[in-house]
């Protein structure tokens, strides 16, 4: 896994990154020779699979760090996510610290956790075995979701949790849980982001936002953010071919 996106984390470099939500490997090589800084390798929604997510890191983990999604708040995905060797894990719906501790624990080899044993991708399948369990629980970035009304109520203790590496915003699933589906900008869902942020802000805890539009990616960063997500992989294609066949009908 590329050394430096833990560190860079957590000293509060600015992180551009996009969203890989296509199984195909040409798309993730496109995205890394661009530049950016991470990948969003989103296992949560979308048709992405432990086989296709290990043939996204196997063409550019070594090359652009590759943070994955896990579908849910859960031992089991949490160690198959880890073992294909990302350079961090994005859990969803973490709302309480207990939660937060869990996914700590399951993500961290003893003496830190309990995150279970075994040969693949992260541990040159055996071949560096012992070389990846020295320096898993160090590099391995974790960061958990905050995206629901009940998240940003429990926000003071989950930030507390040792182990949480950064705060990944939700907007559109919080929105939702507080009865304003896509209502981003409404003033009690950017009051409570507000929130989010400003306990973060105190904690040293650095936070991490998405946005389809460069517009609404500056504002989040104006805010505070530092790990960016910018736009989706099949946002991208689309846009650009709407923009081509408009172009050549004109």
């Amino acid at each position: 896994m590329p050394q430096k996106f833990k560190s860079r984390l957590a000293q509060g470099d600015q992180l551009f990154g996009t969203m890989v939500t296509l199984p195909t490997p040409a798309t993730a090589e496109i995205l890394a020779d661009l530049g950016f800084d991470w990948l969003f390798i989103d296992g949560e929604h979308g048709p992405l699979g432990t086989s296709e997510i290990i043939s996204l890191l196997q063409a550019v983990g070594n090359q652009v760090a590759c943070v994955v999604r896990v579908p849910e708040a859960a031992e089991v995905p949490i160690k198959k996510a880890l073992d294909l060797g990302p350079a961090g894990i994005i859990v969803p719906q973490v709302n309480t610290a207990e939660q937060a501790a869990d996914v700590v624990r399951w993500s961290k080899y003893s003496p830190d956790g309990t995150r279970g044993v075994g040969l693949g991708r992260a541990h040159g399948y055996g071949m560096r075995f012992a070389e990846y369990l020295a320096r898993a629980n160090e590099e391995t970035a974790v960061i958990v979701q905050a995206e629901h009304a009940m998240a940003v109520e429990n926000i003071e203790s989950i930030v507390r949790v040792e182990g949480v590496d950064a705060i990944q915003l939700g907007p559109y699933d919080l929105s939702a849980s507080m009865g304003k589906m896509g209502q981003i900008n409404d003033p009690e869902v950017v009051s409570a982001i507000d929130r989010v942020l400003s306990v973060c802000r105190d904690a040293g805890l650095p936070v991490g936002c998405f946005g389809v539009t460069a517009e609404a990616v500056r504002a989040d960063m104006k805010r505070g953010c530092t790990l960016i997500t910018a736009g989706v992989d099949t946002m991208f294609l689309g846009k650009a071919a709407s923009e081509m066949l408009a172009a050549i009908k004109g």
